[in-house]
């Protein structure tokens, strides 16, 4: 009747359980023009109150969510460096301190 804890286990850990990278990037780029789109839409002059402040609130938080996965993809970017034996190093990307940001 219920699956074994092996088979639940399996399930969860498959390949097809775990979000593709690629599918993030999308949710990303989708929510950055959406994110654009409600900004565009707010600087309208015809655009009433209410309609407005759920507008707002809807930036409010994708900007929330673009900012999130900007710092979880900053978290992940490494610098591969070549020592002189050859061999690769991963370090940790660390922006130069004359950047905006």
């Amino acid at each position: 009747m219920f699956p074994r804890p092996q088979e639940r286990a399996n399930r969860v850990n498959s390949p097809a359980a775990k979000k593709p990278e690629p599918a993030k990037k999308a949710e990303f780029e989708k929510s950055l023009a959406r994110l654009e789109e409600v900004v565009r839409r707010l600087e309208s002059p015809q655009l009433s109150l209410d309609e407005a402040m759920k507008l707002f609130e809807e930036g409010v938080t994708l900007s929330r969510d673009c900012q999130k996965q900007l710092e979880e993809a900053e978290g992940r970017v490494e610098i591969l460096l070549k020592k002189a034996d050859g061999k690769l190093v991963a370090e940790p990307f660390e922006p130069e301190s004359g950047e905006n940001s």
